[in-house]
């Protein structure tokens, strides 16, 4: 035991945990931990809304393994994280959220910035811990620590605020003396019937999804797949799952993603899912193919029982590491009947023929070369020179959604994308999480221009703390992916949906200039190269803004969800849509 206050205790617990930096926005609810920070070797990052700290410790987060940590001051503070705080939860991403609270003697009076922030986050949490008492500030911290990498997502440590203050006696203990990351490869029955169920397979298929990211599992996952010569197909918007450049890899299934890969996992009979939930908005069916095999025979790795047979009816899961598991079952499948080399050429055959005629009608897509910019050939040329080790960030939205079939990455921990929350705002400071985390490589952002208006103010975060993100704002002057519903299912009757048109628009480049960033604005396809090559260069922020074509927009995310409406009171039939009916 050693003598020290709470403030101590805490900020000595963040170094034990490696944690550098910490994001937010000054507040006088933590000022005496804050004024500890520089001399404990940890930055503190203010931002110009709390909703960016939360993100930017997302990205922080994912692309780095490691927990991120992010403070607000109590009330409005706390509660303007309260969106990216979701966001992080449905991306499975280590992260401690601290949350000063009202102080002991004054809660429940309804004072000052008063909430019940523990309620806030109740439902988007792995844990919530209020501290207790002043001399279990480290214990309570240690906890944060565990849970948030044992279950991945954000753990909520609540600090009334009077117990920065006082003495106490506490221990700060090394990480290896209170968790660990060991995980085992699952019952080795259930590993030797994966095994069996594979090598019979007529035409067996590989999701590789975030848990190969998170066990660092692509050695495992190749070395299985060129045992079977089966496709790999990554998750919906883990296109970094499983390195593209690999000669089994098919691309991404889901929203926009690739055809190759969908067409090849509807023909499966033994799918086996590894570290993928298989969420529902990622398996519905997409370009008019219902490509997930309802008849196939499912086997579902992964980590968190709660996962397995959640979405899909399974014919053997195993809880188990992605890395772990994936091994073992390429173990056994060496002690079996091996499968004849014709076959095996005959399934490599059939990868190839499917990823060349998808990438003809891609390179088809992306031909067009007019003004404004379509945004197919803006997300085409952009893939052609982001380098290899560049981390990319994607909001939500039409043309955000579009990049699912354009984005190829041959290493883990590349691609963050706003996941199943689906907040606009998400991509940018994420970005600059991930390049604060890795200030070694490239963060791009790509973000439509409805989405980009929710953080612009994140490019003074970003001027102000050299962080040399590039912002890529797609400007159709709308809200595409809603239009389109509009389109589709409304009659062209738009509401809401166009941005700034009335006003002749507006010039985020210019904005971006004002804060101090670097811009441009891009207007037509033969610029496209030559910017982009501009903005990789630059070590500075930079917002690159590509007017984009309003008229060229994707398919709606959920056909299967949406419908010509029906109206009955008088005032609205001539509204109907559904009358030819």
């Amino acid at each position: 035991m050693a003598k020290m206050t709470p403030s101590e205790a805490m900020v000595e617990s963040l170094v034990a945990e490696g944690v550098s930096a910490v994001m937010g926005i000054v507040g006088s609810a933590f000022m005496d931990p804050l004024d500890l920070f520089p001399a404990a070797g940890i930055r503190f990052v203010p931002v110009r809304h709390e909703q960016a700290a939360a993100h930017m410790a997302d990205g922080y987060a994912r692309s780095t393994g490691r927990t991120a940590v992010c403070i607000g001051q109590n009330g409005p503070g706390v509660s303007n994280m309260v969106t990216s705080v979701a966001a992080a939860y449905h991306a499975h991403s280590p992260m401690v959220v601290i949350t000063p609270s009202a102080t002991t003697g004054s809660v429940y009076l309804d004072g000052f910035q008063e909430t019940d922030q523990l309620k806030m986050f109740q439902g988007i949490t792995k844990y919530q811990i209020r501290v207790p008492r002043p001399d279990r500030m480290a214990e309570t911290m240690r906890t944060a620590f565990r849970i948030a990498q044992a279950e991945l997502g954000p753990v909520q440590v609540d600090v009334p605020r009077d117990y920065w203050y006082g003495d106490c006696d506490d221990d700060v203990l090394d990480t290896f003396q209170y968790r660990t990351s060991s995980r085992g490869p699952g019952p080795s029955a259930a590993v030797d019937r994966a095994a069996q169920l594979l090598v019979d397979a007529k035409f067996p298929v590989i999701i590789s999804g975030y848990g190969v990211v998170v066990s660092n599992a692509f050695s495992e996952v190749s070395e299985l797949a060129e045992s079977l010569a089966a496709p790999v197909v990554n998750s919906y918007l883990h296109n970094d799952s499983f390195p593209q450049d690999h000669e089994l890899a098919a691309g991404p299934i889901g929203y926009m993603g690739s055809k190759a890969g969908m067409r090849l996992l509807s023909e499966a009979d033994v799918v086996l899912a590894i570290g993928c939930r298989m969420n529902v908005f990622g398996t519905v069916p997409q370009y008019g193919l219902d490509f997930f095999p309802s008849s196939a025979s499912l086997i579902q790795i992964d980590i968190d029982p709660r996962q397995i047979g959640r979405t899909k009816r399974i014919e053997l899961g195993i809880i188990g590491d992605a890395a772990e598991t994936t091994r073992q079952i390429t173990q056994r499948l060496a002690t079996k009947q091996p499968i004849p080399e014709d076959e095996k050429a005959k399934r490599r055959n059939r990868i190839a023929t499917e990823k060349e005629d998808w990438a003809k009608e891609l390179r088809q897509l992306s031909s067009n070369d007019g003004s404004p910019v379509s945004p197919r050939r803006a997300l085409d040329e952009l893939a052609n020179v982001l380098p290899d080790e560049t981390i990319v960030t994607t909001d939500i939205g039409n043309i955000c959604s579009l990049a699912n079939g354009y984005l190829q990455f041959t290493k883990p921990r590349k691609f963050l994308a706003a996941m199943n929350f689906g907040n606009c705002g998400f991509a940018y400071p994420a970005a600059l999480g991930a390049k604060l985390a890795n200030p070694e490589h490239p963060a791009v952002a790509l973000v439509g221009d409805g989405a980009w208006a929710m953080g612009l103010e994140e490019v003074m975060t970003a001027v102000e703390e050299d962080l040399p993100a590039i912002g890529i704002v797609f400007n159709n002057r709308q809200w595409g992916a809603e239009k389109r519903n509009q389109i589709d299912f409304y009659g062209e009757r738009f509401v809401g949906t166009n941005i700034g048109r009335d006003v002749g628009g507006f010039n985020f480049a210019d904005i971006a200039a004002a804060m101090k960033a670097e811009s441009r604005r891009v207007e037509s396809s033969d610029e496209l190269k030559d910017a982009y090559v501009w903005a990789l260069g630059e070590d500075a922020p930079v917002v690159l803004e590509i007017m984009v074509d309003p008229e060229e927009l994707a398919e709606p995310f959920r056909r299967d969800a949406l419908q010509p409406p029906r109206r009955l009171l008088p005032k609205y039939t001539h509204l109907d849509l559904t009358a030819a009916d």
